[in-house]
């Protein structure tokens, strides 16, 4: 269950979907004594002033990161509280 924006500089509660951004990603598929369990799938969201200038991205090592979001390849100017590229979990 969602409920605050992945953004830990953030952390908005979230209360409506109306603005912002919501992530899908599927956790890797793991064996338990041979036998395969179905990917999880986990929902992220980003509220409406975070996904202005993030965005969310699996690691290599499976990980959900908050990542600059590209525009209109420009650098984008970050609110001063922010620093790119951190793990959500």
């Amino acid at each position: 269950m969602v409920n605050n924006c992945a953004n830990p500089a953030c952390k908005r509660p979230l209360h409506y979907l109306r603005e912002g951004k919501v992530f899908l990603f599927a956790q890797k598929e793991s064996t338990s004594n041979g036998e395969k369990v179905p990917q999880r799938l986990e929902h992220f969201w980003l509220c409406g002033e975070c996904a202005k200038f993030w965005t969310l991205a699996m690691g290599n090592d499976r990980s959900v990161q908050v990542i600059a979001a590209a525009r209109h390849g420009r650098r984008t100017k970050f609110p001063a509280a922010s620093m790119p590229s951190r793990t959500v979990r």
